[in-house]
């Protein structure tokens, strides 16, 4: 497959939380099923740092580095594994307008902002977006050194997939490649969040303002290419 874009993600912060199929189904694309685990549905609140950007093998001055944060689920074609994104955050209005002509993705713009701390024994990413005037952020400490988790774990289950879908503008699939090698892992030791559900996506969300996290990950990141979609 050509590659569209390469680029870095990386210090991503996953927090997944079990959620009811049926909230997800309206959203599937045709042709896809949900990824289930353990029989549960999930979504996850990933925010990331995205670097050193080429499109078509070019760099885009004034857009090399910036956060983003999305929600996105877990399905399936067949046995392939993949994710849909129910709404993407970056700081950039280019960014966010290329990914939604291109690509149709639901991104917005809006402020944001990132920080990564850390020492011999611990890293810390901290991640927000700002809407309305009010900030919303996710933080996750990790310790050092990093492992990489087995294949039959949450962790690997979260972390690695080969595909993004998503419908075009006639309610087709469209799918694109994303490919890396596999993540290692900071072990969690905390995690915080500081986030309205309702306001960032809406009502039907709102449940999750009570809810603790099935899994927390914090996952290096590392180069990654993502294909022309098909």
């Amino acid at each position: 497959m050509a590659t569209f874009l390469s680029a870095r993600w990386d210090n991503l912060c996953l927090l997944t939380y079990a959620v009811p199929p049926e909230l997800l189904q309206p959203r599937l694309p045709p042709g896809l099923t949900l990824d289930l685990r353990d029989g549960q549905a999930f979504v996850s609140l990933v925010a990331f740092q995205f670097a050193d950007i080429r499109v078509l093998g070019l760099p885009v001055p004034g857009y090399r580095h910036f956060p983003e944060m999305n929600l996105r689920f877990y399905v399936r074609q067949g046995t392939e594994r993949g994710v849909v994104f129910i709404r993407e955050f970056v700081p950039q209005r280019v960014v966010a307008g290329m990914a939604r002509v291109l690509y149709n993705e639901p991104y917005l713009a809006t402020p944001m902002r990132e920080s990564i701390t850390g020492d011999d024994q611990q890293l810390t990413a901290s991640y927000g977006i700002q809407l309305d005037g009010r900030w919303h952020t996710v933080r996750v400490t990790g310790q050092k050194p990093t492992i990489v988790p087995p294949e039959t774990s949450d962790e690997h289950f979260f972390k690695e997939h080969r595909w993004g879908f998503g419908r075009d503008r006639r309610g087709h699939l469209v799918r694109y490649g994303v490919t890396h090698p596999v993540w290692a892992v900071h072990p969690v030791s905390e995690w915080h969040l500081d986030f309205d559900w309702q306001q960032v996506y809406g009502s039907q969300w709102a449940f999750l303002q009570a809810q603790a996290p099935y899994s927390v990950v914090l996952a290096v990141g590392s180069p990654i290419t993502v294909s022309m979609k098909l």
